[in-house]
């Protein structure tokens, strides 16, 4: 048979999707491995997909979403996020992974460079790979409490440099990044004539200082925001996010998304607008939910002398656990997985920097969580 593309055979594969694979093979699995949010989607989000299904509004829309939806997501963005743009530039997408691939694509030609942070999400570094571009990671590191360094940041960019990729709040790490950090990232963009896409899939869910949206500092058009109601509205499998593009771009953007999607689901939109503009009761409900199990986690973890990054927002955990890692934290996660029944991701699967760590969903009922966590060997008890 004939070969696919060479470029595409460079694409990593996920380090947690494999943990998550081999986990559903066994029986009693402790899953913490995944970002699922463990909680209901609020019922008249559920309600108002059932009555488009029941109205057969099951049809193509427009390559950008349904009008009512669009203009629900320019009145959030005002009201929640200081974004102020016209529905021309919301595109609804199928998921934030499809926006962000969107945004990669109409900014990245083959051999282009764009710079990722590492540990960083693990969807960054394969659409590079799968576009053709050079993913150049810029380290966080742990003595910096995994903030980027804008320093080292100006011995990375190229003549080649297109595009600076910003996650805050941060998956896998938590961290949330203080406006006075997202100005400087900003302003070295603007320097280096950067595009910069800001994931911010993790809005709705900070603990110690407000999110800020990148694109509310943007005052030259450079920023494109992806947004998702995935983890905030627990509608994971619905499969709707949203990318919002600096003006001037409409056409491209219908372009791209007819290529690529054509439109994303009519239900699905539908119970996105209930979504936005209903209650938020849920969301707030699911925000104490998870900040009750942080603590909870946190207390057994300090009681065990293991070591964690306190997040800022998210609802993750990342866990130093280079104490009995030797060096590879992947397989070890994986022998843990085996023999202990509980699965956490990696940290090396968001890149090099999160070698000796893992990360830990806190979207689960608590006892779980508890029971996983303190199956984790201890330095104090050495195991």
């Amino acid at each position: 048979m004939p070969s696919i593309a060479a470029h595409i055979t460079a694409v990593p594969g996920s380090g947690i999707r494999r943990i998550h694979e081999i986990a559903l093979t066994m029986d009693e699995v402790i899953s913490l491995a995944v970002g699922e949010p463990d909680v209901a989607v609020a019922p008249h989000i559920a309600d108002a997909a059932t009555d488009a299904w029941r109205r057969d509004a099951t049809n193509y829309t427009a390559n950008g979403g349904i009008a009512p939806l669009r203009r629900a997501i320019v009145e959030k963005l005002a009201r929640d996020n200081d974004v102020h743009v016209d529905t021309e530039q919301v595109w609804v997408t199928v998921g934030a992974t499809q926006g962000l691939h969107q945004a990669m694509a109409i900014t990245l030609a083959p051999g282009d460079e764009v710079l990722l942070p590492n540990p960083g999400y693990t969807t960054f570094t394969m659409n590079a790979h799968m576009l053709g571009a050079t993913a150049v990671p810029y380290p966080l590191r742990a003595d910096a409490g995994f903030m980027p360094d804008i320093a080292e940041l100006e011995t990375l960019v190229t003549d080649r440099s297109r595009v600076l990729i910003v996650n805050s709040p941060s998956n896998p790490l938590g961290t949330v990044f203080p406006r006075e950090l997202l100005q400087q990232l900003l302003d070295f963009a603007k320097r280096h004539d950067l595009w910069v896409i800001s994931d911010e899939v993790y809005e709705a869910f900070t603990w110690t200082e407000p999110h800020v949206s990148m694109a509310s500092l943007d005052n030259d058009d450079r920023v494109f925001s992806v947004f998702s109601l995935s983890k905030t509205y627990a509608m994971t499998g619905v499969r709707i996010g949203y990318l919002v593009t600096p003006p001037g771009l409409a056409q491209t953007m219908r372009t791209v998304q007819e290529a690529s999607i054509s439109c994303a689901s009519e239900p699905g939109q539908f119970a996105s607008v209930a979504a936005i503009t209903g209650s938020q009761q849920a969301v707030t409900d699911a925000r104490e939910h998870y900040r009750s199990n942080l603590a909870a986690a946190t207390a057994l973890l300090d009681s065990r002398g293991i070591r964690y990054l306190t997040p800022g927002g998210t609802f993750y955990l990342w866990i130093d656990m280079s104490h009995i890692t030797e060096g590879d934290v992947a397989t070890w996660a994986e022998d843990f997985l085996r023999s202990d029944r509980v699965a956490v991701a990696p940290g090396s699967a968001f890149g090099r920097s999160g070698e000796g760590w893992i990360r830990v969903s806190l979207a689960s009922e608590l006892t779980p969580l508890l029971e996983g966590l303190g199956r984790l060997p201890s330095p104090i008890s050495g195991g």
